[in-house]
């Protein structure tokens, strides 16, 4: 029943190529073959339901503006090689959103936009050999976040900048043989790269000297890379010209490179040193004025004559009674010091004419 039922779909498929009058031929996978009918258009009377297309070997003409095949939105395979496309236009594949093999080879490309491969998000195969292509623009993979394989082999590829390769990171398998790569210090990051893919067959096109020796074996003095040295300062100019013209990686051994630690601490225990005598300066003058403040000045004699009890009196109050039995009061020193006697000096001249008067009554009474 089955085999019937598959002949009946290929008699179907076959009226109707021949109904509607396209040259290709379909068969029951839903693939159709346009292959070497010098077609400048994808026939527009295909079924719109195809899930695969060969225009390779064709004259096709691609769109400024616009999309390439806007009637086959279920293609899942599209083979465009052989057609000398030379460039193409911003989003050209916009509406295969379902496309996960897309075949550009030998089709002379030398220029990709870098919208060129916008909404293929499912894209899984991107064959791009036997083209011209001299660069990888950095925005070209952005769209591609499911392709597996990317063929760039047979190109114009002289070196690939380094965000490129980045991006390429995310690509498991990724040809670049059979490119005229230019083996120079540029290259570095390309050989970096291959490396870590252990990608091999990838050789040098230019310098002579180099010319077929594979990238990955090569290192930074076959490129020409003078890496950047780091010299002290009391290494001589002569020994950093040496260094530099001998090429190497190691840089020159500084003696005392590690003595700054020992003189941050010297520092740091001089300071703290000087900070603790300052402190301890400070207390011992701060106890010395805080003890000369708990003495209270003598109090000054009155002017006016009073009496030395008084005098005294006034002085122990001000003291408290713990230190009358300590220090003498005025007082006591002054009787300690009359004697009985007045001295002629302390009597003043009115005084002694008036007692010689009051004498001289008294004698004469």
């Amino acid at each position: 029943m089955a085999p019937a039922r598959l002949l009946g779909v290929c008699s179907l498929l076959c009226a109707w190529s021949v109904v509607m009058g396209h040259p290709c031929s379909l068969d029951h996978q839903g693939w159709a073959d346009c292959n070497g009918k010098s077609l400048l258009h994808a026939p527009s009377s295909l079924p719109s339901n195809i899930t695969g297309l060969d225009l390779s070997f064709n004259s096709l003409v691609m769109p400024r503006h616009g999309t390439l095949l806007m009637h086959f939105p279920s293609l899942r395979s599209l083979n465009l090689s052989s057609n000398a496309l030379l460039a193409l236009s911003p989003a050209v594949f916009s509406n295969l959103g379902a496309l996960r093999l897309l075949d550009l080879s030998s089709c002379s490309i030398a220029y990709l936009h870098t919208d060129a491969f916008k909404g293929l998000g499912n894209l899984h195969t991107l064959l791009l050999r036997n083209n011209n292509l001299q660069e990888l623009e950095v925005p070209f993979f952005l769209p591609l976040k499911a392709l597996f394989h990317l063929d760039l082999q047979h190109n114009a590829l002289v070196s690939v900048n380094a965000l490129s390769l980045e991006l390429m990171e995310a690509v498991p398998q990724v040809r670049l043989e059979g490119n005229p790569w230019v083996c120079d210090c540029t290259a570095h990051p390309l050989q970096q790269w291959l490396q870590r893919r252990q990608a091999v067959q990838v050789t040098c096109a230019s310098p002579p000297e180099l010319q077929g020796r594979e990238v990955a074996a090569l290192d930074s003095q076959d490129l020409g890379c003078q890496m950047k040295q780091r010299f002290p300062r009391e290494v001589s100019t002569v020994q950093q010209t040496t260094v530099a013209h001998s090429n190497t990686t190691t840089p020159p051994s500084r003696k005392g490179g590690r003595s700054w630690p020992y003189l941050v601490g010297f520092l740091v225990a001089a300071i703290s040193i000087s900070i603790l005598i300052a402190l301890a300066a400070k207390c011992k003058l701060f106890h010395k004025n805080f003890a000369s403040y708990r003495h209270r000045p003598l109090p000054e004699t009155s002017s006016t004559g009073g009496s030395p009890m008084e005098d005294g009196s006034s002085w122990d109050r001000g003291w408290g009674a713990s230190k009358n039995h300590t220090m003498p009061s005025a007082a006591s020193l002054q009787a300690e010091d009359d004697d009985g006697f007045i001295e002629d000096n302390y009597i003043q001249p009115s005084e002694q004419q008036r007692e010689e008067e009051e004498w001289e009554s008294h004698l004469s009474i």
